[in-house]
């Protein structure tokens, strides 16, 4: 079962004490910080846990499967992620 952002604020709010609406605040405004910071081209960098980043993407040949159509695909940014070597090790052990 994956983690989810509820999950996520109801621990932050036993954890330390703040109420599922603050929690839930600070959870949303964590998340908009690191979104605009990855839209504008910056990396999120989090020690101990990793870093994302945006890679661009160049445009590339493929096709439409149903058609068998060749098309080129536009380039484009993705986000990537790279766990620190600690989270590596804990999830490993």
């Amino acid at each position: 079962m994956a983690l989810t952002k509820q999950t996520i604020i109801e621990k932050i709010s036993e954890e330390i004490s703040q109420s599922p609406s603050e929690a839930k605040d600070t959870v949303e405004k964590l998340l908009e910080i690191m979104k605009s910071t990855l839209a504008s081209g910056e990396d999120v960098m989090v020690s101990g846990f990793g870093k994302f980043q945006v890679n661009k993407k160049a445009p590339r040949k493929g096709r439409n499967p149903a058609t068998d159509e060749e098309m080129i695909l536009k380039g484009r940014r993705v986000v990537v992620f790279k766990c620190a070597g600690g989270l590596r090790d804990r999830v490993n052990e």
